[in-house]
């Protein structure tokens, strides 16, 4: 764990210390399943998944790098965010949450598992992007699935579903 810990020093200026996020827009990585950080490394490191900032930081990381990081976020707590969330919206996300099976990979508390990712308590611009971007079919998943289940949703309910998330 330290020495995820003493890796993860570069990680703070945008995933805080300890993988609890407050910069609008981006994830927070405290709690998120070792393998879909270590996976999401490696998409990084290798160009299937780009980013200004992540590539070029993943690009110098070992395989014991990104397990040592992926390690040591998985077992830091992940903390609520303070952020502005609609209850309207968070009651039509709750529904579409259930009409779409979300729990079905993301565990019930959207907690995730294995490769796929916690999305409980995400932050709102960030989920609203990612899920435009798999819509938009300009960002990968392991298996394809959330691209697919991305495909029939509006705006509106993505807005929804990042309510209900965050």
């Amino acid at each position: 764990m330290e020495a995820g810990r003493k890796k993860a020093s570069p990680c703070a200026a945008c995933h805080g210390p300890d993988g609890n996020a407050a910069t609008p827009g981006t994830p927070s990585l405290a709690g998120q399943p070792a393998w879909f950080t270590h996976w999401a490394l490696i998409k990084y490191r290798d160009g299937r998944r780009k980013d200004p900032l992540m590539s070029p930081f993943a690009a110098n990381l070992s395989d014991a790098d990104m397990a040592d990081l992926a390690a040591y976020y998985a077992a830091q707590p992940p903390q609520a965010r303070p952020q502005v969330v609609d209850p309207a919206k968070a009651a039509e996300g709750r529904r579409l949450v259930d009409a779409h099976h979300c729990t079905s990979c993301h565990r019930p508390d959207l907690s995730g598992q294995h490769h796929v990712p916690r999305i409980a308590g995400q932050d709102l611009v960030y989920l609203v992007r990612l899920l435009r971007a798999y819509r938009a079919q300009t960002v990968g998943d392991l298996d394809g699935f959330m691209t697919a289940a991305a495909q029939p949703l509006s705006d509106a309910a993505i807005e929804s579903l990042a309510h209900y998330m965050a």
